[in-house]
């Protein structure tokens, strides 16, 4: 029996990376997945290995930084399954913009999937869970919305928005039997990792963000899929309101 038998996760973002990750993890613990992603052709390879694990999986396409595509989102999961117990909340988009660099549209295209897109998901699946006196809503952060960083000020912005919106809704909704947690990834190797960067630049960062951390290595998607298990999971029912750092133990944070 695993952790998530006969669950159903909403996981936003899961075409590839830490998404995927997430969704093939809590697949294998015997939860059905609904996948979403406007990038239609990885989000079918996705699906299919879900499936291939013997576990259920409906595609979604909708634009969850849209009132109309969240709700659209919730509504496939409901009509496929009759309920929503776990969502994640993954979709992002990044940004290497400065303070004096970054544009006006390109700060609020990041806040619009980043951190909009994760209000109008959990607004959306909220009066379900609400109804049904359960729910576990995790949100994918990161650690440079904890203590900022430079050369990244939209995403670090959104970050920390993501950040205060997952204890107030926390507060919001534990009454009703709603977990909310955030998982504040550190440095992590994904598609977003080398997108903009050739090779050499891609093991220049590699190489500097396994030297930041205690642990001495990098993050790969496998590190965050298996924390998103467990808050998924009856284990964590005492967690919530809580910003969980992932990050190899970075020295410039201990």
């Amino acid at each position: 029996m695993g952790r998530l038998n006969d669950k159903v996760a909403v996981i936003t973002g899961s075409a590839r990376g830490i998404g995927k990750e997430i969704a093939l993890y809590m697949a294998r613990e015997g939860a059905d997945i609904v996948l979403d992603d406007l990038n239609a052709g990885e989000l079918e390879d996705t699906c299919r290995e879900i499936k291939d694990l013997g576990r259920r999986a409906v595609l979604s396409n909708a634009d969850i930084s849209t009132r109309a595509g969240a709700a659209a989102l919730i509504r496939t999961a409901l009509d496929a399954f009759d309920k929503v117990d776990i969502l994640v909340n993954n979709a992002g988009v990044p940004s290497r913009s400065t303070l004096m660099n970054v544009t006006e549209e390109e700060w609020d295209s990041v806040h619009r999937v980043d951190l909009k897109g994760v209000f109008l998901c959990t607004q959306a699946v909220a009066t379900h869970m609400m109804e049904k006196k359960s729910g576990k809503i995790i949100n994918i952060s990161s650690t440079t919305g904890l203590n900022g960083t430079t050369g990244a000020i939209a995403y670090a912005a959104a970050k920390a928005g993501v950040n205060q919106f997952t204890q107030s809704s926390a507060k919001e909704l534990g009454p009703y039997g709603i977990n909310v947690n955030a998982i504040a990834p550190g440095r992590v190797i994904t598609e977003m990792t080398r997108m903009g960067r050739n090779p050499q630049e891609v093991e220049i960062a590699i190489a500097s963000r396994a030297a930041a951390a205690a642990l001495k290595r990098t993050g790969i998607p496998r590190d965050i899929a298996n924390l998103a298990v467990f808050l998924a999971s009856d284990e964590s029912s005492f967690i919530s309101g809580q910003i969980i750092a992932c990050d190899g133990g970075r020295m410039d944070r201990m």
